[in-house]
Formats: C-alpha cells, structure tokens, sequence
C-alpha cells in the first residue's frame, strides 16, 4: 500500500508546472477559465429561458385563454408549468455550485501562478549568485 501511495505521489509531482514553462502555463490558465466561464455564461441563459417560460405559461394558463380551456387542459399546463420550474430550480442550483467551483478555481491558479514566479525568480537569483 505504500508503495502505490508513492507512485501515486511521484505522478502528481510530475505533473506540477515548471517554472520554465510559466508563460505557457499561464495561457493554459486563461483559456481554460475562458472555456469555464463560456460553459457558465449558456448555463445561466438556459435557467433563465426555463424560469422566463415557466412565468409566461403561468400567465397564459390565468388570462382568459386559459380559463377557457378544459380542465384536462389547464391540469396538464399546470403540471407542465410545475416541471420548468423545478427543471429551472435544478438548473439555477447547478449553475451556481459551478459558479463556485470556478471561482475557487480561478483562486487557486492565481495562487498557483504567483508561487510558480517566486521559484522562477528564486532561479533567476540564484543563477545569478552562482
């Protein structure tokens, strides 16, 4: 067992960022918190259209369009309009739970960026003394 925790640990060490490569590292960083951000920005829209199309079905179902319908009718609107809702809760509580693991994402590889240009300066001065 410990040796696989080893192995385990000698695989995530190689696979930190070098200070060498930390402009390409830091372009890595930028667009994949693009993409996040991209991928969070139609998850909030699709919430959005959910929540907008529940309230105007709602609408629809309590003007005189929809008192003139059957019961049947107006039943399956109803439960129909209860489904969005729900579908737009689940998606609103999705985007948001996303929304904060990107944050803390991007918290971390801001971190993550400056300890890379402390050792990368660290180098440059003991290159310097030697």
């Amino acid at each position: 067992m410990e040796q696989g925790n080893s192995s385990v640990r000698e695989r995530l060490l190689a696979r930190l960022p070098q200070p060498e490569n930390l402009a390409a590292y830091r372009q890595e960083t930028a667009s994949l918190l693009e993409r996040h951000e991209k991928a969070l920005f139609w998850e909030k829209w699709s919430s959005q259209i959910l929540i907008y199309s529940a309230f105007a079905l709602v609408f629809m179902c309590l003007t005189d369009w929809g008192q003139g319908l059957d019961h049947r009718a107006s039943v399956a609107f109803y439960i129909l309009t209860g489904l969005m809702f729900l579908g737009a809760g689940s998606t609103s509580l999705r985007y948001y739970f996303n929304r904060s693991k990107v944050d803390l994402l991007k918290e971390v590889k801001q971190v993550q960026l400056q300890v890379l240009e402390l050792q990368a300066s660290l180098q440059k001065n003991s290159d310097r003394n030697l």
